[in-house]
């Protein structure tokens, strides 16, 4: 591909000035370093540095004193020590000496090791392993001094003056684990290495890979320097090295900067990724500023803050910007195209104001950005076309009665078709409900003390909208503010003990500030809309509404001694009635013709915020009947003391309703719907459709004449639909642990992974592996087969959809999605996300993964083999944030042209 010779020079004088620099801090790891515990060998007995069993004699405290003549460098604090074996005091030499499982106690130092020997004249401490029966070493040495930690093969220590000799020391400083051959300890702060490995890697003694170094000077919690430093894996050299490095270390977050990915896509030339610099502002926020450059003039900057302050909140803001170029200028294909998202999450903490609460999920931006980012393969984002954004206020005064508001800003966005519904703000507020007759403290019985009514408000400015004038003045020309309020006013009660009663009226006030007026316009011979009439307007409506409804219990018994022995059916029947009269005073008549003779009605209230007032009265009578199937089954655990309840079905539900006041097609179609959960819960099925009464003429339109009259059936199916998700593991059955992709989500993705595992380009470290697992030792209870039982898990997702409303009878939709992963072995993964589409007849998007845990290191591959999304990308990296920069990462992103 060609690209611009001054972009090509630029990156290449950034390569040669980024090359002289040896080091880089990256973002460290705000977790504290944890002390790590003694090593195991293999072959010799290992020392545990846990508190002594209860039935050990405790520590005997001792003081010392010379009887002859005292010094002023003396002991000055109680020695508190422990020997399995023997204790020695030799008042000559001034010394102490413990022999096998010995532990010393003085002042700040903790020393555990097969043999101690103290000299308290001279302030010196020597610690040693012992040979155990065999003639191996055991009992290792294991020193203790504040937070500072070594475990080694012999320690020699000044107690006064700080300093030491260990040989073969073994120590944790923040993520790294060092070895080394002999250390020199100057005081508290400084400390000198002499042939030293230092790693990531959990297994100190045998490290799959580790950097060798002659010397090193450590300031713990501060700073490592070291001089010629050669990467070794697997005890192997590799040509990895360096004359000398810096390695600043600290508990506390800093801020460095963030070493670029280097690499070459398909239409935009070679790159620089993810670099820039990230800021530890203060303990409460931080900040990461990032960037790409690419080489025909590509460029993306990203803002990534998070925050938090314990017991009152926490969230994260993350700001994307790209600017796209495809091709070159003076090229048929050139475009250049600017993009941007926004998220921002805000949760707050339930304990910080219990009357108050405030929330931010924020993801909003160009419609096409995950389509066509050149630094996301979120394919899970890619497919989904909704963009939702909510930040809502709400505040509760507890008063009598008590008052509720809440203050929200929505987003709603199509990323097809770049439509944008927004409301800037949505006010809410409500008043409890009071009960005018009867007491607060006295019990709500019968009609007139149950009797209650409340008052409610909503507010509402809404915007529609489109991507390209998002945020523009054109975006608020055509806003529509409106105002509803509604009084409801109900009671229950209940009659001939067994049935529940309802009755209510529901007044309501709508306020507007947009109207429209239709007109005849002699030039087009149509009718006009004339739209948006700004001014204050109002219309008021009223209805009633009564229910009554019951419960019905049925059991059949089929026996104590068979396999089912009950069956139990509970019916919820009931009937409602409503009542909506008509509205004309807020209808108008207009000229349809330009004879003056045909009129047509409409309200200058279509199109509003809060619907528009119903010309036609009604009085509709609604049947529902809502059923579940339980079963009675015998459990088969000869420890249980009952029958098991089984749920057969979830919900079996009928509802229809009829018109009176209509003339004809009184009756509306039968809507049912069903659902149960199979095979201990795994599978959920649910299943729904809609029946028509009435019958179609010969151009497919509904007409007064019931089906079976018309020579069918009793119903006509007009529509259907199944639905079945299927979902389990070999863990515990099913697949509720899985992992789920939070940034998938957040981008407005699934959460599961039926459209495959998102890749972060910003960091690769994210691993299919939990910490469990990475933990965790084959299973050789079977044979010693790992593959005796296999980890995996299973999601499956199945829709079909029956369309007949016109008499087209067919399959409309047929879709199956599948996602499944597998442990080979411990330490290899791979997954499979597919689907088919059995109207379409196609394959739907489908990923291959696979992944290698190699303990400090891990490796993936993920392959999209076809599609729009074809992609491919191979990671190799060490895990430790402290060298991500040690990796290597070749991917090919899909062909993306800017849509």
């Amino acid at each position: 591909m060609r690209t611009n010779l001054f972009h090509i020079v630029l990156l290449s004088i950034f390569l040669t000035m980024g090359s002289l620099k040896l080091s880089a801090q990256e973002i460290p790891s705000t977790k504290h370093a944890i002390p790590s515990v003694k090593q195991k060998d293999s072959i010799t007995k290992s020392i545990s540095i846990a508190p002594k069993p209860a039935t050990t004699p405790p520590p005997t405290a001792t003081t010392v004193n010379d009887t002859n003549k005292k010094k002023s460098d003396g002991l000055d604090a109680i020695i508190r020590r422990l020997a399995e074996d023997y204790e020695k005091i030799d008042q000559e030499k001034k010394e102490i000496e413990l022999y096998n499982k010995a532990e010393l106690y003085y002042k700040d130092i903790e020393l555990k090791a097969g043999k101690i020997v103290m000299n308290y004249e001279k302030n010196e401490v020597y610690a040693g392993r012992i040979k155990d029966s065999l003639g191996n070493y055991s009992q290792y040495p294991y020193f203790k001094q504040g937070t500072n930690i070594v475990e080694a093969d012999s320690i020699h220590i000044n107690t006064v003056t700080k300093k030491a000799r260990i040989w073969n020391s073994r120590s944790d400083q923040g993520e790294f684990r060092v070895f080394g051959e002999v250390t020199k300890k100057e005081n508290d702060s400084v400390i000198f290495i002499k042939n030293a490995r230092f790693t990531t890697s959990k297994n100190i003694k045998d490290p799959e890979y580790y950097f060798l170094a002659q010397k090193i000077k450590l300031v713990p919690g501060k700073k490592v320097v070291v001089g010629f430093t050669n990467m070794w894996i697997a005890d192997v050299p590799t040509p990895l090295a360096l004359p000398f490095a810096f390695f600043p270390m600290s508990e506390k977050a800093e801020s460095g900067f963030i070493v670029p990915t280097f690499g070459d896509n398909n239409r935009q030339g070679y790159f620089l990724q993810n670099g820039g610099y990230y800021f530890a502002l203060s303990d409460y926020y931080d900040l990461a500023v990032t960037g790409d450059y690419y080489t025909n003039g590509s460029y993306g900057l990203r803002f990534d803050s998070s925050y938090a302050n314990k017991y009152k909140y926490n969230g994260n803001i993350n700001i994307r910007f790209e600017n796209l170029i495809t091709s070159e200028r003076g090229l048929p294909d050139y475009e250049r195209k600017n993009q941007y998202n926004i998220q921002w999450t805000h949760n707050q903490d339930s304990k910080a104001n219990p009357n108050s609460k405030f929330s931010a999920s924020v993801n909003l931006g160009s419609s096409k950005y995950f389509k066509n980012s050149l630094n996301m393969n979120n394919v899970g984002s890619t497919l989904n076309n909704i963009l939702y954004s909510s930040v809502n206020y709400s505040k509760t005064f507890q008063t009598v009665p008590q008052v509720n508001i809440s203050l929200a800003a929505t987003h709603n966005q199509n990323t097809n078709t770049q439509e944008i519904n927004m409301t800037l703000p949505t006010l809410q507020a409500s008043v409890d409900r009071i009960f005018p007759f009867a007491a607060a403290d006295a019990p709500k019985k019968g009609i007139i003390k149950n009797i209650n009514l409340q008052y409610n408000l909503k507010g509402e400015n809404r915007i529609k909208t489109t991507d390209s004038l998002f945020f523009k003045s054109e975006m608020f020309r055509d806003a529509k503010v409106g105002m509803q309020h509604s009084i409801p006013i109900s009671t229950n009660f209940k009659i001939f003990k067994h049935f529940s009663v309802s009755a209510g009226t529901n007044y309501q006030e709508t306020w507007v500030m947009n109207t429209v007026k239709r007109e005849f316009n002699p030039i087009t011979n149509k009718d006009t809309l004339i739209n948006n009439i700004r001014g204050f307007d109002s219309f008021r409506t009223y209805n009633f509404s009564s229910s009554i409804g019951t419960t019905i219990y049925g059991t059949y018994d089929f026996g104590a001694d068979k396999k089912i022995q009950a069956i139990r059916h509970v019916m919820r029947p009931s009937i409602s009635y409503t009542y909506t009269p008509s509205f004309d005073q807020y209808y108008d008549t207009y000229e349809i013709d330009a004879t003056g003779t045909q009129y047509r009605s409409y309200t200058r209230f279509e199109n509003g915020l809060f619907g528009a007032p119903s010309q036609s009265y009604s009085n509709n009578i609604g049947i529902s009947v809502n059923n579940t199937f339980e079963a009675k089954v015998r459990d088969d655990d000869e420890n249980a003391k009952e029958a098991k309840k089984v749920m057969l079905l979830n919900n079996l539900n009928f509802t229809t309703s009829y018109n009176m006041a209509a003339d004809s097609l009184a009756w509306s179609p039968l809507r049912v719907s069903a659902g149960t959960n199979l095979f201990k819960e795994k599978m959920n099925l649910n299943f729904a459709a809609t029946l028509d009464p009435y019958a179609l003429d010969n151009a497919n339109r509904r007409i007064d004449v019931y089906n079976i009259n018309n020579g069918g059936s009793l119903f006509r199916l007009t529509s259907a639909n199944v639905t079945l998700n299927y979902s389990l593991a070999s863990t515990d059955g099913n697949g509720d642990d899985k992992d789920k992709n939070n940034q998938t989500a957040r981008n407005g993705g699934r959460e599961d992974d039926l459209f495959g595992r998102a890749s972060d380009l910003s960091d690769n470290r994210t691993s299919m592996f939990k910490e469990e697992d990475e933990n965790k030792k084959p299973d050789k209870s079977s044979g010693g087969f790992f593959n005796a039982k296999i980890p995996w898990d299973l999601t499956m997702a199945y829709s079909l959809t029956y369309s007949n409303d016109r008499r087209e009878k067919k399959i409309s939709g047929s879709s199956l999605m599948v996602s499944g992963n597998v442990d080979i072995t411990p330490r290899w993964k791979m997954g499979v996300s597919t689907g088919y589409d059995f109207v379409q007849n196609g394959v739907t998007f489908t990923q291959l993964r696979f992944e290698r845990d190699l303990l400090s290191w891990r490796m993936d591959f993920n392959w999209v083999p076809f599609g729009t999304n074809m992609y491919w990308g191979f990671f190799i990296g060490i895990k430790s944030s402290v060298l991500s920069d040690i990796k290597w990462d070749k991917r090919q992103v899909p062909d993306r042209r800017l849509q």
